[in-house]
């Protein structure tokens, strides 16, 4: 019998991310006639409000814009700077360790990760109003409308929410997220239940403070966070309660405009954000798998997992002796990309050599995406967090601050060490692939260390194995970002076995679909296909 016809019609413009309302909000601007830019700030602006420990107006990211009516490709920096009161040796004596999975460090008392001390300068909005000065289309305001309706109408616990509210780091060095919600008194009322337990799927939250903050952002621009009353209310409270961030950091930030750092890959453009972004991480992994003929490998075989892993320990200690913020440490790129590197690297790997890679630093988990394109060509995909959230939410607000001063190293003399106005390294990279001129992917992830080798083995999947964007996104994960290899429970035991005895530590996670959540759209032939990760709440909307 012949196959049944697709009764669908074909999608002109598609937005992918994590949260279902946030989609909503931003495919309803689509079909309102705003374009890939204007989406994706409704979209982020709604993933503020219904994913609270995850990202917000009080966080940071990086975005990534092509443009063909402008010509423009552009990425937007908004990463988050120490504050001007930091000193490199301010938390020297208290340091204990580093969290054991690399993600952060540990001091007494918890006072890099929670706490008024812990906030760095916020940098999203300074990206947003950039880039939609830049590229709106949509009058400002109105982007922020299903944003401030959430907020005041109310959205229901998902169970991904959920399973972050309820995440308990202590194996690691961190502290549980229900300590963040209790943390202020607004938090508390909230996100937590009359008990004291964090709020449970179906559970309402409805916040009319934080649609009273963004009914300001919208009346008044991000100048009211940075100069204005929002600022002025932040920095009250962060003189309470000695905290670091003063109106001279909110008044100084501004967003860092960049021209993206690409190499090429089997023939096309690979465009990620460059330092102190995690882009590099994974162009230097491709420079190096270019160098193997992966397919005849196998899929997730035991040969492909080493050859794969072993690249991203190489590029991941790479990471941790060179790439720190430019302004301090000037990355060497030419020689990380150059073939005399790669050809090296790849050479070790051919040998069977075991690159060291006790443990890598970076950014937290809890952190979100976007993608988006519309109608006209316009590619934008976009990668925003609080890093560790901090708690802190100023009184009255309804927006939690970033804890990004857990990313900076408090031993001086460090590439990530503590300085005022220093940026830290992140891992979020979104990612444009071009054929020529012409986009033909885009994606992101959230998920600390693991968003390069993430959005790698989706590129991989795409590029190598022709598999489609939501094949690629669902297809079993494994990651190398110590000396263990993690896998997916969905790759098989007898590969695992191969590959421990190949002398790795191998550690099974028992989630189906782990190592961060990437979400993208491929465009080959005009024609779209997104793809978004099954662990998460979200989903792709299509727009005719």
């Amino acid at each position: 019998m012949p196959r049944p016809q697709r009764r669908l019609p074909q999608a002109r413009a598609m937005i992918t991310a994590p949260q279902p309302e946030a989609v909503e909000a931003g495919a309803a601007v689509l079909q309102a006639g705003g374009n890939a830019l204007d989406a994706v700030l409704a979209c982020a602006l709604t993933q503020g409000v219904v994913d609270p420990l995850m990202c917000g107006v009080g966080g940071l990211g990086s975005m990534q814009v092509f443009d063909p009516a402008s010509g423009a490709h552009v990425v937007l920096d908004g990463l988050s700077t120490c504050p001007a009161a930091c000193r490199a040796d301010m938390w020297a004596g208290i340091f204990e360790r580093e969290c054991a999975d690399g993600y952060g460090y540990v001091l007494k008392g918890g006072v890099n990760e929670i706490g008024h001390r812990a906030v760095t300068t916020p940098g999203i909005l300074r990206v947003f109003e950039a880039a939609h000065a830049r590229f709106g289309r949509t009058p400002w305001a109105d982007l922020f409308t299903p944003a401030i309706a959430f907020a005041e109408e109310g959205w229901a616990i998902r169970p991904h929410v959920y399973s972050m509210f309820t995440l308990n780091e202590a194996a690691y060095g961190r502290l549980s997220f229900a300590s963040k919600l209790a943390f202020t008194p607004d938090g508390a009322r909230l996100y937590l239940r009359p008990d004291g337990t964090p709020k449970r799927p179906g559970d309402p939250v409805r916040n009319p403070e934080l649609a009273a903050t963004l009914r300001g952002l919208a009346r008044d621009g991000a100048e009211s966070f940075y100069t204005g009353e929002i600022a002025r209310r932040i920095v009250a409270d962060m003189q309470a309660h000695d905290g670091l961030l003063s109106m001279a950091d909110l008044a100084g930030f501004r967003p860092r405009q960049h021209a993206p750092l690409e190499i090429t890959y089997r023939g096309r453009r690979i465009a990620v954000p460059p330092p102190p972004a995690g882009g590099i991480v994974i162009v230097e992994m491709l420079r190096i798998l270019e160098r193997f003929d992966l397919v005849s490998l196998g899929h997730n075989s035991p040969e492909y997992i080493r050859t794969v892993a072993e690249a991203m320990k190489i590029a991941g200690r790479d990471k941790e002796e060179h790439i720190g913020d430019p302004d301090f440490v000037p990355p060497p790129l030419d020689m990380l990309l150059s073939d005399t590197h790669a050809d090296a690297c790849a050479a070790r790997i051919e040998r069977g050599e075991k690159t060291p890679l006790p443990r890598v630093g970076s950014d937290a988990k809890n952190t979100t995406t976007v993608s988006c394109v519309d109608a006209q060509g316009m590619v934008v995909s976009l990668t925003h967090t609080l890093g560790v959230p901090s708690g802190v939410i100023p009184p009255g607000t309804g927006f939690m601050l970033n804890g990004a001063m857990n990313w900076y190293d408090p031993r001086p003399g460090r590439p990530g060490s503590i300085a005022p106005g220093k940026r830290r390294f992140s891992s979020m990279s979104p990612t444009i692939v071009l054929e020529g001129d012409t986009p033909v992917a885009t994606v992101g992830s959230p998920g600390g260390a693991w968003i390069g080798v993430a959005i790698l083995q989706v590129l991989l999947n795409v590029l190598d194995w022709g598999m489609t964007m939501q094949e690629a996104v669902m297809a079993p994960r494994f990651s190398a970002t110590t000396d263990a290899i993690d896998i997916s429970n969905r790759i098989p035991r007898g590969v695992q076995r191969v590959v421990e005895g190949m002398g790795y530590d191998v550690k099974r996670s028992p989630m189906s679909f782990p190592f961060a959540a990437p979400h993208g759209i491929a465009l080959w032939d005009g024609v779209l296909e997104g793809g978004a990760d099954p662990q998460r709440d979200g989903y792709v909307a299509g727009v005719p």
